[in-house]
């Protein structure tokens, strides 16, 4: 049976979050591009919504996702608590970390869609390095804990996935920024830009479609809020 037909336990969260930030992208970039407000073929996803009336869009649709995210990264940090309840493996601390971190991931996401590039580009530079690296030391805390909780949170396949996406998104930081910066000063041709902009998305996107790993775990449990009266 496909996954999106056996939509059990939490698992919509990552569902939801994978397809919601992908579409985010995807329709800021179209209607950029239809009311020629790129300078590039492939721009900076900061440049996707730096203009309205995508801007608008761009905001509302990254700040929906940044919620997203934090419900999923909490359901996840639940998740491995409560498995080690049972099986052990993963130090508490190791895992509130990673949640820590990837709030500080979500809150950069925040600072990325309220301040865009043509407003306070300082504002919106530290928040997208504040996403960048939060962001992939998230990825990497998460795959050692997947590692750590194995055989009873995932398989080995899935946490090789991990691994991997961790990796690729890991790699693509040093020459998102470098570049970056590179291109702000001496870059004619416009190379830097390229490099820079395939890093980001590369980046961004290995950090997304991490969450669709979690889709096998979301399935085994549920969260559920209890009210009880202060005596």
């Amino acid at each position: 049976m496909f996954w999106f037909m056996d939509m059990k336990g939490m698992c919509f969260l990552p569902v939801f979050l994978v397809i919601w930030s992908s579409s985010t992208f995807i329709v800021s970039y179209i209607i950029a591009l239809f009311e020629h407000d790129l300078g590039f073929i492939l721009p900076y996803i900061s440049e996707i919504g730096a203009e309205p009336p995508e801007s608008c869009i761009f905001g509302l649709m990254t700040v929906i996702t940044a919620f997203a995210g934090m419900a999923t990264m909490y359901t996840r940090y639940k998740f491995v608590e409560k498995l080690n309840e049972t099986a052990g493996g993963v130090p508490p601390a190791l895992n509130q970390g990673a949640f820590w971190i990837g709030m500080l991931s979500c809150l950069g996401m925040c600072f990325v869609a309220t301040f865009q590039e043509t407003t306070i580009i300082q504002v919106h530079d530290a928040g997208a390095i504040l996403f960048f690296v939060s962001g992939v030391l998230y990825t990497i805390l998460q795959s050692i804990i997947s590692y750590k909780a194995f055989p009873y949170g995932c398989s080995l396949a899935l946490c090789r996935v991990r691994t991997g996406m961790a990796t690729m998104a890991f790699l693509a930081v040093p020459p998102t920024i470098i570049c970056a910066l590179l291109h702000r000063t001496e870059d004619k041709d416009n190379v830097f830009h390229l490099v820079s902009a395939v890093s980001e998305w590369i980046m961004v996107f290995s950090f997304i479609f991490f969450f669709f790993t979690y889709i096998h775990d979301f399935k085994k449990f549920t969260l559920k809020l209890r009210t009880e009266f202060v005596s």
